[in-house]
């Protein structure tokens, strides 16, 4: 296996703020439970990212978290979020975006790379979702890719979601 990234906590003051944004009060009171990603088994491919807080979502409703994590990694490569299998399996769990792109420049950006996963319960069985505090709820899987042979690209990340194609 090659050892290409390693996960970190954003700032107390980046987590708070994200927090306040997110749900109108202070979550610095949180930060000390925010959970790095973590495979479960040796053969797992994916990071399990967990939930800060507890989570109930009737089937329609949606919920950003900010997760308190960031990701570097080597240039070349990317973190691809998902719904956990088994969530996605019993409560249609989506992520809006469907899948979450992490850039390997995005650890540079302003919010300092500091990941948020927004998710809907999608059932059409009518299940509520529930998560307690620390309940992992997505995975990232970390992926080599390539460029063009007459790739140019030479901009550098300023900003977060949507920052690459305001240019």
């Amino acid at each position: 296996m090659k050892r290409i990234a390693k996960f970190e906590k954003v700032s107390r003051e980046q987590f708070a703020a994200a927090w306040q944004d997110t749900f109108g009060c202070d979550g610095s009171a949180l930060y000390d439970t925010v959970k790095l990603p973590r495979r479960a088994t040796k053969g797992s491919a994916g990071y399990d990212f967990c939930t800060p807080i507890g989570i109930t979502l009737a089937p329609g409703e949606t919920a950003k978290i900010p997760t308190g994590v960031r990701a570097w990694m080597e240039d070349g490569w990317v973190l691809k979020v998902y719904p956990r299998s088994g969530l996605g399996f019993k409560y249609r769990l989506q992520l809006n975006n469907t899948v979450g792109i992490i850039d390997s420049d995005y650890y540079h950006a302003a919010n300092e790379g500091h990941i948020f996963i927004k998710i809907t319960n999608d059932s059409n069985e009518n299940k509520t979702l529930t998560l307690d505090a620390g309940d992992a709820f997505a995975q990232g899987i970390f992926l080599e890719y390539g460029i063009t042979l007459d790739d140019d690209a030479d901009g550098v990340r300023e900003g977060g979601f949507g920052s690459t194609s305001k240019k």
